[in-house]
Order: C-alpha cells, then sequence, then structure tokens
C-alpha cells in the first residue's frame, strides 16, 4: 500500500480547515426509554443539518463515543456526506472515564492526520453528555481534558440530562466554565443550536474567536 493510499481519501480532496467534533454520549440503561429516543432522533437531526449546510459539511467531521456497559466507538472521523446516522441503545453501567479517554485519543489522531496533510484546524469540540454518576475511574480523562483546555486545545460542552446528572462530575471536565442541564428532553434543541454553531465557526477564520449563540431554547437556566 502506498502513503497515498494511507491517507483520508476526502481530507486530500478537500482542503476546507476542519471543525473536528466528537459527542461523547452516555447510553447506559438509565436511558431507556424516552430519554434515548430523544437522544437518537437529536443526533439524526444534528447530522442532517450539518450535511444540509454547503460550508459546515465541508469542515465538520463528526465522531460518536457511546458508553453504555461498554464504550463504542459509533462513528470515526469523515465526511459528513459518507457517514451513516447510528442507531443508539442502552445497556449497562456509565464508563466515562473510559469513554472520555477515548475520545480524546481519536482527537488527537485526527489532528495527526490533518498535520501529515497540511490541512488547518480549528479548535476541536467535545460534547459529553449524560444521565447519572460515573461507574468508573475518571481522573485521568478529566486531567486530560483539563490541560487541553486550559492550553487552548480543547472547547468542552458538558451537559447534564435529566435531575440526577452529577453536575459535579461534569465540571471536573470543565475547568472553565460550569456544565449546564438540559431542559427536560430537549435534545433535538440541543443539536440545532450545535449545528449552527459548527455553521459560524466553520464561516470563521481558524484561531478567530466568535460570539457563542444564546443557549436559552435548551439550556435550564433555573438553577
Amino acid at each position: 500500500m502506498s502513503n497515498l493510499e494511507l491517507f483520508d481519501e476526502d481530507l486530500l480532496d478537500n482542503p476546507s480547515a476542519r471543525v473536528p467534533v466528537c459527542l461523547v454520549l452516555d447510553t447506559s440503561y438509565s436511558m431507556s426509554g424516552k430519554p434515548i429516543d430523544e437522544l437518537n432522533r437529536g443526533v439524526k437531526m444534528f447530522m442532517e443539518e450539518v450535511l444540509a449546510d454547503e460550508m459546515a459539511s465541508l469542515s465538520a467531521e463528526i465522531a460518536i463515543v457511546t458508553f453504555g456497559g461498554g464504550v463504542q466507538k459509533e462513528v470515526e472521523f469523515a465526511s459528513i456526506e459518507k457517514q451513516t446516522v447510528p442507531y443508539l441503545t442502552t445497556s449497562g453501567n456509565t464508563p466515562m472515564g473510559e469513554a472520555v479517554n477515548l475520545a480524546l485519543d481519536m482527537l488527537e489522531a485526527r489532528k495527526k492526520t490533518y498535520a501529515s496533510l497540511g490541512i488547518s484546524y480549528y479548535q476541536p469540540w467535545m460534547v459529553l453528555m449524560t444521565d447519572g454518576a460515573p461507574t468508573d475511574d475518571i481522573s485521568i480523562a478529566a486531567r486530560r481534558t483539563s490541560d487541553l483546555i486550559n492550553n487552548k486545545k480543547l472547547t468542552i460542552f458538558p451537559i447534564g440530562i435529566g435531575d440526577k446528572a452529577h453536575m459535579e462530575t461534569l465540571q471536573q471536565f470543565s475547568p472553565k466554565l460550569p456544565p449546564v442541564r438540559l431542559k427536560g428532553l430537549h435534545f433535538k434543541e440541543f443539536f440545532m443550536w450545535l449545528s449552527q454553531s459548527i455553521t459560524m465557526k466553520s464561516r470563521s477564520t481558524p484561531g478567530e474567536d466568535i460570539k457563542a449563540l444564546p443557549i436559552n431554547p435548551w439550556a435550564d437556566l433555573s438553577l
């Protein structure tokens, strides 16, 4: 196999600056029923909205990691045009630390691929959503995440789902901004906000600060 074949053909064909986004989603058993149904609808709408915007579809690269019983790579980084929307199911406990470590490894590997091809990229984004507390050790994952954020190499969106979400745990992953609790099961509103934010980012210059969109439609600001 030649060196050229080792590289991602989409990256070679499309030199647009990339926005790598990794969704790290709780699919433990406590998410069963309406929560996982609404999460599936939100993820599907998110990927469709990003694909529908010409600029965002050229720039955004989405990966999805789930943690429920075990940790799964549901979607690998690639051109969104070639990705299939996953159908998420629930199972088992909440190995959050393992999932975040995997997501960070995937982001680092993707950044190295960009660098090897001379493709510029925006600061990576991670969305961490959970409705409970982790059932594994999060110390290494939280430290890695915090170090990247403090060095301006990662942006995280820590989102609590429901009243039992352990916000103190989410705070350990986010040294600069407090975690936010989702309003009810407003996953679609959150993912619409996220897709619009990606669209804004894709129209900016890498390294440029952009004003965040209001989070009111999806966030519980009563606490």
